[in-house]
């Protein structure tokens, strides 16, 4: 399955300064400072996240909870954290924690479905994902439709996902997520024409290199539509460039 992006976008990562009620205000001015520093930290926490920096991030977030210890975009950031170090339970307290104190964040909402979906719990995580696009200033809804769309697929319920799917085509048309996506639900339904068509148009619009998920995939469509020629050609690119994938194992093993 691919990665469909867990959200954590600079400008998601709300809670933004407020301002103090007057210059006099020494109360308001502090909480302000605070709240600053907070998100500078948690700012500085996301970067060394993405370039998978994990304990250098986590000093960051303790900084930014010092500092603000009520600031939900670090429990954000400390929850993806935590998920990726396989810590669990702390992961999901740290969502918790974050929506406890922004309900309304729809980034948070996204990224604690994402966490249940990859543990397992597909079912329960449709309504955060759902609970992320209600809010209109969602700046990337169509990302929360494709990962509903993916944990619905997860979860066995394919017409539910091809919704999703498609809603999210309809904010972003030829998304490629959501193509690969709708590939998958196609052909999982048994549509290998409609497979074709989608994975086609994912092709078309997808400038990252395939996975060997994409690849496994586009195997099994051409297999089953007879193209003996296409189904080489995705199998000699998932065996060179992906040898020891599980992917090229499943299709080494298949019949």
């Amino acid at each position: 399955m691919r990665l469909f992006a867990i959200a954590l976008l600079f400008l998601g990562l709300t809670g933004c300064v407020s301002q103090p009620i007057s210059d006099s205000d020494n109360g308001s001015q502090q909480m302000t400072r605070a709240q600053a520093i907070a998100k500078v930290h948690t700012e500085l926490a996301a970067s060394y996240y993405q370039r998978h920096q994990y304990a250098v991030s986590l000093e960051e977030l303790a900084t930014a909870l010092k500092y603000e210890s009520d600031y939900a975009p670090a429990y954000n950031v400390r929850g993806l954290v935590h998920m990726q170090l396989m810590e669990d339970q702390k992961a999901e307290q740290d969502f918790q924690q974050s929506l406890r104190l922004d309900p309304n964040n729809s980034e948070t909402q996204n990224n604690y479905g994402w966490f249940l979906c990859q543990r397992g719990r597909a079912q329960d995580s449709i309504r955060h994902f759902l609970e992320a696009v209600k809010n209109p200033l969602y700046s990337t809804p169509e990302r929360a439709y494709v990962n509903a769309g993916v944990c619905s697929k997860k979860a066995g319920d394919l017409k539910q996902a091809e919704l999703y799917l498609k809603r999210a085509l309809v904010l972003t048309p030829n998304m490629p997520d959501a193509l690969a996506g709708l590939a998958g639900v196609a052909y999982a339904k048994g549509d290998y024409a409609g497979a074709r068509s989608y994975f086609l148009r994912f092709e078309q619009w997808n400038n990252a290199p395939l996975t060997a998920a994409d690849l496994w995939l586009a195997v099994r469509i051409e297999r089953k539509l007879g193209d003996t020629n296409g189904e080489a050609s995705y199998a000699f690119q998932l065996r060179k460039n992906y040898p020891d994938s599980r992917e090229t194992q499943l299709m080494l093993q298949a019949p």
